[in-house]
């Protein structure tokens, strides 16, 4: 189970082995379409000064590269994605629907989007387009939807959320999880990377499973937030407010299925923004080792196993018991929670900027947000090298350098890679 990859196949077999390959979005358009009106619909807490979030993040792709991972840019993939016509066609008919702009402004919408060169419509799906923009390229159709708008009014609306390039989609061993995101502000997400998946060549030429099918899971949804590949063929999952149990369990099966995984934890998460996804209040750091919050509290849990060709077999652990389950998984006798002592409001403060939101880009080794400082210096006492990236803007988004990558290409634990960078 879970060999070690091609130096081309997509794979990820760890949380924190060697990371070969990431993609990341860089800030863009998307996000100079949050106002104080659109924030809370584009579940934005903040608005971002987008120039200074673009430096911040140049400096956390730098950071990536220096640790030794090919970085990949969300924009640049669907730009060369959207020069394959059969991608095209696919993500045209995904974005422009008679259910959302009516039968009369549908098929212009489409006749516009068509005459784009790719390097343009990849621009309007990710950074959306106004009325007034639409205007700028036809006429206006005669349509009571966008007759009814205003001129600045969002006729596609924007993905800012792709800055969290984790959540739509992530590697799990073999395979990728296209995922069925819970919010509507998020669930055209899932077109960007089906399309990338499918069609361009990165990914196109490759063989790899698939764990799930973000455009028809309905209310089983999972989102890459709540899914540590923690090893060992386990796989660690938090049933948050935006991954629900059907999906955790759909996700197992596929994995079993497959011969993939043999082993599913999944953590009862309180349903609260603050408690968004695992990975906003518990990380993986190193073979043994997990960052997390002190207000977590002890959680119910729940290991998944496979019981014959196409049955599971569900035992829940007793609230408390989330550590030794996830230990077992891994097959160690117990495990290292690193939880920096602090008084309640500074860890609730640390922990909403992003102080548990590790990215391990090798054993022992993660790049964390400055403005955490001191889950920053806790880790550093504990033995973990900490690589600080800026996060005063990037930071208000709500997602930390975890949320903001989607590794592609990330070494085994036990790997000869692994254990020559431990």
């Amino acid at each position: 189970m879970n060999p070690r990859p091609s130096t081309t196949a997509p794979f990820v077999g760890s949380e924190v082995g060697q990371l070969r390959q990431v993609i990341v979005h860089r800030p863009g358009t998307e996000l100079l379409r949050l106002t104080p009106e659109t924030k809370d619909e584009l579940l934005f807490d903040d608005l971002l000064w987008v120039r200074r979030a673009q430096e911040e993040h140049d400096q956390f792709s730098q950071a990536l590269s220096e640790a030794g991972a090919e970085v990949l840019h969300l924009d640049q993939l669907l730009r060369e994605t959207l020069a394959v016509p059969e991608a095209k066609s696919f993500v045209l008919d995904q974005t422009f629907d008679e259910r959302l702009h009516g039968p009369a402004a549908a098929p212009v919408l489409r006749d516009v989007a068509e005459g784009l060169d790719p390097g343009a419509l990849a621009e309007l799906v990710i950074g959306g387009l106004t009325k007034r923009e639409l205007l700028e390229l036809t006429d206006e159709p005669r349509s009571v939807v966008l007759h009814s708008l205003g001129p600045d009014d969002l006729v596609v609306p924007p993905l800012p959320n792709h800055l969290f390039a984790r959540d739509a989609s992530c590697w799990v061993y073999d395979g990728v999880a296209v995922n069925s995101m819970q919010k509507p502000a998020r669930m055209r997400e899932t077109v960007t990377y089906e399309a990338i998946y499918r069609w361009h060549p990165q990914f196109a030429e490759t063989s790899f499973n698939r764990w799930s099918d973000g455009l028809d899971d309905g209310r089983a949804t999972v989102e890459g937030g709540d899914v540590l590949v923690i090893g060992n063929g386990a796989v660690l999952v938090g049933m948050s407010e935006r991954t629900t149990a059907q999906g955790v369990e759909r996700l197992a099966k596929r994995l079993f299925a497959a011969g993939s995984a043999d082993r599913v934890v999944a953590l009862d998460l309180p349903k609260q923004r603050s408690f968004m996804h695992l990975d906003t209040v518990m990380t993986m750091v190193d073979e043994r080792s997990f960052i997390e919050y002190a207000g977590l509290g002890e959680l119910a849990s729940y290991t998944i196993t496979p019981r014959g060709e196409s049955e599971l077999n569900i035992a829940d652990h007793a609230p408390g018991q989330a550590h030794r389950a996830i230990a077992e998984a891994l097959g160690l006798h117990g495990l290292r929670i690193l939880t920096a002592e602090q008084d309640v409001h500074s860890a609730a403060r640390e922990q909403w900027d992003d102080g548990c939101n590790a990215l391990a880009v090798a054993p022992g080794v993660v790049i964390t947000y400055d403005r955490t400082p001191t889950s920053n210096a806790f880790l550093r006492e504990s033995g973990v090298e900490v690589i600080e990236v800026p996060g005063g803007e990037l930071g208000r988004g709500r997602g930390g350098p975890r949320c903001m990558s989607c590794p592609t290409l990330r070494e085994p634990l036990g790997s000869s890679a692994t254990q020559a960078a431990a």
